[in-house]
């Protein structure tokens, strides 16, 4: 029968056999890589099996350690994947097109995945740090799908890889100005004789007169009145100006320990401008580089800045200010150490404290270099840690500063010591030498030191960037928006003008409203993309770094009330408030009596109870939470009485100190144009000054935004 089958089929199997040898070849001329293209083999199966399973653990809410490393190295895998198709060069071109639908396939699992565990969506970011146990998963699943291996890594190899960039712009500035000299003409003249204290082991006792000290002790340096019409633009409070004057004076290092709220940003920026100190380097985390940015423009807005992202390909090298996160620092710490900076602020410094980590290491490498081409820089650490917790964690930021070195007080901390003519066995010298290390630029301001200067009640706006996956989402479902809004108007304009009545040219004004209520309408019915969905997807992209920011100000103040719309942002902020061993309580609407008076008062009262995740809704009215005077905004709501009610919960009766909001808004996104309508519609700085209550209709603001995305989208065209 075989023989016979053979005979009738000649075709087929001359067609069969020529397929089988094509296919071969493929394999060879690939064989470093793959072994096979069919579909139930080589890499799409294994990626496709590892992102379903990481996708049905986050619907179990059992999340673990190995499941985020999945997560990352599918996301790893993808990325290198894609890369390859894009280039190969034995694909057809159908066979090219149909690996990266299946690869788009795997991606879009992985950002659905990540909207229900926001925390995930940080591991795609290219900023990330790859951990050991995501590198051994990704090499099981490159083994698993028959790819050809590197030679297994060693265990520290992810520390020692060279990750440095030196961006395009970088080398444009270098060319331009090959003979950047040393900056000396500030050198103060040398001291002379030998040190009385030069054998005695001093950086122990420093820091133990901070542990000392008494009750009511001077935490700040004596600042000078402030000059008058120093500053042009932003009127300065008097204990910013008081900085700003000391930098004019010839100050140059200080370690800025004012609480959250009292403008360390803008006394940074104009300190800096007093001092001369540019071009200024700015090291900050990642969740506030873009407020970083937008306090430079209206700070000093004649000097240009430019945000470091990824490998700084779109950086400006010339800017005056050059604004780098944490994260990244391991990519550029050469080239920012030889730019020429005469100045630089460590915002957040406490994240150096490990003076052993990687981080801590680049920062001082580079604040050495700073000091080494320029005599006197403006060296700025900002924390809002009180000076009198983890006092051991100052050892890195004076060292940052240049007040001591490793082991011993640098010269002029020494002189200062020498001056008091006392030694540690002297029950007088720690007072004096925590004075003498406060003069070197301790300067910390507590809100209600500093009440008369700032409004009772006051809305601080942090603008966030959103990366990675999740952010390039968000920005194609703002895009494909517009598009269909102006699709839309499009056949309305026709319909009109083929009925006989007249459209305007370029923009009308009464026919865009028109459109905008359709779709506002529309979309209260469809379960498809909107702008409802948009928002709420914005709202879980901004959970993590939300949570982040929160984090941050418990450390530095103390008690947070961190407000969400969604139980999903509020799952997101719990989880990072965990991993970080923060304690937090919860109010909730599907909550009972009790459990809603117990979660209350732990906060109120448990000094371990620091944050209190509270849903809008359940949370925004009937409660007292005026134990803290700090609370997020991690969403945006749709009307301003919402928000503002939910501040009410601490600024009440009974609150001592002024309360900060600060509202998280995701930059580049209808967040910033939601916040625009809030605030022009209901007059936020009178009632941020004045405690004056507007009404503003959600529904308003949810037409408006409608109506300026299809404005801003009809006059781009027309350009």
């Amino acid at each position: 029968m075989a023989t016979r089958t053979q005979r009738q089929n000649p075709q087929r199997q001359n067609a069969q056999r020529q397929n089988a040898q094509r296919q071969n070849a493929q394999r060879g001329s690939n064989g470093a890589r793959r072994k096979k293209h069919d579909d139930d083999t080589g890499l799409m199966p294994v990626l496709a099996k590892a992102v379903r399973e990481v996708e049905n653990a986050v619907q179990r809410r059992r999340v673990t350690a190995t499941t985020r490393a999945t997560f990352q190295a599918v996301g790893l895998l993808v990325r290198e994947e894609r890369a390859r198709v894009k280039t190969a060069t034995d694909l057809t071109e159908p066979q090219r097109a149909d690996q990266l639908k299946r690869l788009d396939g795997v991606a879009t699992i992985l950002a659905k995945t990540a909207t229900r565990e926001p925390a995930l969506l940080m591991l795609l970011t290219e900023e990330a740090e790859v951990s050991g146990s995501t590198l051994a998963l990704k090499r099981e699943l490159m083994a698993a799908a028959g790819l050809e291996l590197a030679a297994e890594p060693t265990p520290d190899a992810a520390v020692r890889v060279d990750r440095s960039v030196v961006p395009r712009s970088v080398i444009a500035r270098q060319l331009a100005n090959p003979f950047m000299a040393p900056d000396f003409t500030d050198e103060p003249p040398p001291r002379t004789g030998p040190s009385r204290l030069a054998t005695w082991e001093l950086l122990g006792p420093l820091l133990s007169s901070f542990e000392r000290a008494a009750a009511g002790a001077p935490a700040c340096m004596e600042l000078p009145e402030p000059i008058p019409g120093i500053v042009r633009g932003p009127e300065l409070m008097r204990h910013q100006a008081e900085l700003v004057a000391a930098a004019a004076d010839g100050h140059r290092t200080f370690l800025l320990a004012d609480e959250p709220g009292l403008g360390k940003t803008a006394q940074s920026l104009l300190a800096a401008q007093a001092a001369g100190a540019f071009p200024l380097l700015v090291v900050v985390p990642n969740v506030v580089k873009a407020n970083w940015a937008r306090e430079a423009g209206l700070w000093t807005p004649h000097r240009p800045v430019t945000v470091v992202h990824g490998n700084g390909d779109d950086i400006d090298a010339f800017a005056d200010i050059v604004v780098v996160n944490y994260e990244i620092l391991d990519r550029h710490a050469g080239w920012l150490g030889d730019l020429g900076f005469r100045g630089m602020v460590l915002d957040e410094a406490h994240f150096i404290k490990n003076t052993s980590s990687q981080r801590s290491r680049h920062v001082l490498k580079i604040a050495d270099r700073i000091r080494s081409r320029t005599s006197r820089p403006l060296m700025m650490a900002l924390t809002g840690t009180p000076l009198i917790n983890d006092v051991d964690d100052f050892r890195a930021i004076w060292q940052f500063l240049g007040w001591i070195d490793e082991k011993k007080p640098m010269p002029e901390l020494m002189h200062a010591l020498d001056e008091t003519g006392l030694t540690p066995l002297d029950a007088g010298f720690f007072p004096a030498a925590r004075q003498a290390v406060i003069d070197l630029g301790i300067v910390r301001r507590r809100k209600i030191d500093v009440a008369a200067d700032i409004p009772a009640r006051r809305i601080a706006d942090m603008p966030v960037e959103l990366d990675g996956e999740a952010g390039r989402s968000i920005r194609a479902a703002e895009a494909e928006l517009a598009r269909r809004l102006v699709a839309r108007y499009d056949r309305a304009a026709a319909a009109r003008i083929e009925a006989g009545h007249p459209v305007a040219e370029v923009l009308d004004l009464d026919l865009v409203r028109k459109v905008a209520a359709w779709e506002r309408e529309e979309a209260n019915e469809s379960t498809g993309e909107n702008v409802f969905s948009m928002v709420r997807r914005i709202g879980q992209a901004k959970a993590g770094l939300a949570a982040d920011y929160t984090a941050q100000l418990a450390r530095s103040v103390g008690k947070v009330v961190f407000f969400a719309k969604h139980l999903d942002v509020m799952d997101a902020a719990q989880k990072a408030f965990e991993e970080r061993g923060i304690g937090y309580s919860s109010i909730r609407g599907d909550q009972t009596a009790a459990a809603r008076t117990k979660a209350i008062d732990a906060f109120q009262n448990d000094p371990d109870t620091q944050i209190i995740v509270c849903s809008l809704t359940a949370a925004g009215v009937g409660i007292n939470l005026q134990v803290a005077s700090n609370v997020v905004l991690a969403e945006l709501s749709w009307t301003d009485a919402e928000q503002m009610q939910a501040i009410d919960r601490v600024h009440r009766i009974g609150q001592s100190e002024p309360v900060t909001a600060w509202r998280i808004i995701a930059s580049q996104t209808i967040d910033s144009r939601i916040v625009e309508l809030i605030d022009s519609k209901a007059g936020l700085a009178a009632r941020a000054l004045d405690g004056e209550d507007t009404e503003v209709e959600a529904t308003d603001v949810q037409l408006e935004a409608l109506v300026g995305i299809l404005s801003d989208s009809l006059r781009s065209r027309r350009r």
